[in-house]
């Protein structure tokens, strides 16, 4: 028996749908301008236990009932493990080898993950124009994570010089490995939410997410707050406030409540956010065939999130085609 997960609700205040990928966004630039001072772990591990523990406050604060059953622990420490230290995990590693602006592109094609998934648990339908923005979100991510000189030789012809060890060191599949943990994550939420509260699980997630990272933080780490300034430490909790509690809180809220595949797509905002702020702030730049990527990769996930839009248009068009030598529309020819 297929699961229907109810549709996204729109009546949202849009400003509030905006919210969690503008955070996200900026969260990313923050990261990234505090990692030159600190290390991977222990940032993740700040992003995510202290606003696990804010939202938590904010869940009791509203009445909202506490896990009560091993099935809603059980769910949360899945939830945990995926969505909190890995994906955590994976983008504070990653974005130490990264750019903020970049690495956000990366983690943002995780829709086209939520995608496939979401057909597969869900039967929500791709169609025709979510399978042509998959496909080029799959070129688009590639122009973006594989070296210039790979690309340039196989268009000219000539055969790349393979330096695996290089794309290794380089944080795109540290951030390609950080968008499936995340998808993964997005098509949990509905099954969480049967479970426990969408606002509780989201606060215990964060917690037990980030314990892991905190104790691999002290074993593998050193000097993590030694070198951290007054301004470091305000970008840590704006990463942990805004970036986390509020950013992860709206976004699970919504998304147990609507079209998973919608929502995610959402997400090419973040990108746009990262790579703007992580420009300006940072001084953050593109290669060409980079910007390439990041264009197609973003008109992929609109594609996405637009399938049904643009199917209904197309069919709209079709039916009111004037046949030749006919002066009825197909619509009428074909009406009984």
């Amino acid at each position: 028996m297929q699961i229907q997960p109810a549709k996204l609700n729109f009546s949202f205040n849009p400003l509030l749908l905006i919210a969690p990928f503008f955070f996200w966004g900026t969260a990313m630039v923050a990261m990234k301008g505090v990692l030159a001072d600190t290390t991977p772990f222990f940032v993740a591990g700040v992003r995510l236990v202290p606003a696990g523990i804010l939202v938590l406050a904010v869940a009791a604060l509203l009445g909202k009932s506490q896990p009560r059953s091993w099935q809603a622990w059980g769910a949360i420490a899945a939830f945990a493990l995926v969505d909190g230290a890995l994906f955590q995990g994976f983008l504070a590693a990653g974005l130490d080898r990264t750019g903020a602006g970049l690495g956000s592109v990366i983690i943002d094609s995780q829709p086209l993950v939520v995608a496939l998934l979401s057909r597969w648990l869900f039967a929500e339908i791709v169609g025709f124009w979510g399978w042509l923005g998959l496909s080029l979100g799959i070129i688009g991510i590639g122009a973006i994570g594989l070296p210039d000189a790979w690309i340039l030789g196989f268009l000219g012809g000539r055969s790349p010089d393979v330096d695996l060890a290089a794309l290794l060191q380089n944080g795109t599949l540290l951030m390609f490995a950080a968008a499936i943990s995340m998808a993964v994550g997005t098509v949990m939420v509905p099954w969480v939410s049967r479970h426990v509260d969408p606002v509780v699980a989201t606060g215990w997630h964060m917690i037990l997410g980030g314990i892991p990272l905190f104790v691999l933080s002290a074993t593998r780490e050193s000097e993590q707050w030694i070198h951290l300034s007054a301004s470091d430490w305000l970008a840590l909790a704006y990463t942990a406030v805004f970036g986390s509690a509020i950013a992860y809180g709206l976004f699970f809220y919504f998304a147990s409540r609507g079209n998973l595949t919608s929502l995610s797509a959402l997400t090419f905002l973040t990108p746009v956010f990262a790579l703007l702020f992580g420009g300006w702030l940072l001084h953050e730049s593109l290669s060409p065939l980079q910007w390439g990527g990041v264009a197609l990769t973003l008109v992929s996930i609109y594609l996405i999130n637009q399938r049904n839009v643009l199917l209904a248009k197309f069919n709209a068009m079709a039916d009111n085609i004037v046949l030749p030598g006919n002066s009825h529309s197909w619509q009428e020819k074909r009406s009984p």
